[in-house]
């Protein structure tokens, strides 16, 4: 709807979702009526705040007397709803009411863009609507605006980043401390950088979403939550991050997604999230603690680099702010945020499609020649070494001396480790695989 400028009547906003973030938006909206009037070309005024439970305390921010369980009757009233409830159901159901009802909707709703973002954007811009997502991957930074918007008119070619601040605070702390990860994780629960139930940021799920986002934007394509590789932190270990610090390297949880090109010529795209080795020399390998980063690079805009909070409740909600704004603006004055981009619909590409370093940790028996067997066997596989330590050797109850040796590739095939790694594990002389981090950045 378009309102008279002089005199503009408050466009009614829906909250859906009184927790960190929802109460950080209600609050801060709050505070600043007049700023956010004056920003959007009219009043921004909450007619509700749609929770499942009525009854919970929601803080002195939260007027009670807005709350509403009706959530269906409360977005079908309103011009903006703003959906900060997380999850799949009902949150699904309740954007695509909104949008059929002429509401335009503000999402940070990462899981559910990555596994239905498609039929909520066909379903925006079949009633002339907004769908907004700044705050879905990385919370406060600026980021879906500057790929859809900034560099619309360039090429991306691969955008890597650190988007899971629990991750990130995980393996920092390894990093710092020596800690393991089992403790650096209690650490993280305790100061509430985790869930008590932290699967899904430590197996990588987390941030997988928000890959499948980046790389939909990035290459104007649809790139499916299951169409990213996953892989989480629960398997690297004190030993694997201390054999990062020996090799100047650190480890981080990255989501990586670029195209790739086969050999007749055509292109896809790789997305993945999985830890890595990073040269400390690298942007991403300072963030530390909860901070998000995220690394872009361009055909004429070369690298950039965004950085900042990506998460927690005033973070976020600076975010879903920014887009209300935005969506307001749009219904005062006219106008549209961009369609979905979908033309391009390049194919997504598994593991076996690239090649990279590795690093490898072994534990062998502590005899001549099997040194030689173990780089035969990379050899065997098209894999070269770059370096090798011998990392230790012990002599568990007098049962025959074993060494820890770490091994650092030249760029090589997935496909090829695979298969060279169930060969070593086929060989009586190795014990154990213990590790297998890639390395980037190189």
């Amino acid at each position: 709807m378009t309102q008279n400028a002089s005199a503009p009547q408050p466009l009614k906003i829906a909250v859906l979702g009184a927790g960190t973030v929802g109460t950080d938006v209600i609050r801060l909206l709050g505070q600043h009526p007049k700023d956010f009037a004056h920003r959007a070309g009219a009043p921004l005024e909450i007619i509700g705040i749609g929770v499942r439970d009525s009854s919970k305390d929601r803080g002195p921010h939260v007027d009670r007397s807005l709350i509403r369980d009706d959530l269906e009757a409360l977005v079908e009233e309103a011009d903006i709803v703003v959906e900060v409830m997380g999850g799949q159901e009902p949150a699904r159901s309740l954007i695509l009411h909104a949008l059929e009802n002429g509401a335009s909707v503000i999402t940070a709703n990462k899981a559910l863009l990555a596994t239905d973002g498609p039929a909520l954007y066909e379903a925006a811009d079949r009633h002339g609507v907004d769908i907004s997502f700044e705050a879905a991957v990385a919370g406060a930074i600026p980021l879906i605006r500057p790929l859809r918007d900034s560099l619309a008119g360039d090429r991306i070619e691969r955008v890597l980043g650190i988007v899971n601040g629990t991750t990130n605070y995980i393996l920092d702390a390894m990093t710092r401390t020596g800690q393991s990860f089992d403790d650096a994780l209690a650490d993280a629960q305790r100061l509430g950088y985790a869930e008590a139930d932290p699967t899904a940021d430590v197996e990588g799920q987390d941030a997988a979403a928000k890959a499948s986002i980046l790389a939909s934007l990035a290459f104007h394509s649809r790139v499916h939550l299951d169409d990213v590789f996953l892989e989480g932190i629960t398997r690297i270990s004190s030993d694997d991050v201390a054999a990062a610090e020996r090799l100047g390297r650190v480890i981080k949880l990255l989501s990586v997604v670029e195209r790739v090109t086969g050999e007749d010529g055509s292109e896809a795209i790789s997305a993945r999230v999985y830890p890595v080795m990073l040269p400390n020399a690298h942007p991403l390998a300072s963030v530390g603690e909860a901070f998000n980063a995220v690394f872009v690079e361009a055909e004429a805009a070369g690298e950039l680099m965004f950085y900042g909070q990506g998460a927690g409740g005033a973070p976020t909600a600076s975010a879903v702010l920014g887009d209300l704004v935005s969506v307001a603006r749009n219904r005062v004055f006219g106008g549209k945020e961009p369609d979905e981009s979908f033309y391009a619909k390049l194919p997504t590409a598994g593991l076996d499609a690239l090649s990279n370093p590795f690093y490898l940790a072994l534990t062998v028996v502590d005899r001549p020649g099997v040194l030689a067997d173990v780089a035969g066997i990379l050899s065997e596989n098209g894999i070269s070494i770059s370096t090798i330590h011998q990392e230790g050797a012990t002599d568990p109850e007098g049962s025959g001396a074993s060494a820890h040796i770490g091994i650092v590739t030249h760029t090589a095939g997935e496909k090829d480790m695979q298969t060279a790694l169930d060969q070593l594990r086929s060989r009586d002389t190795v014990t154990s695989v213990d590790s297998l981090v890639r390395v980037e950045g190189e």
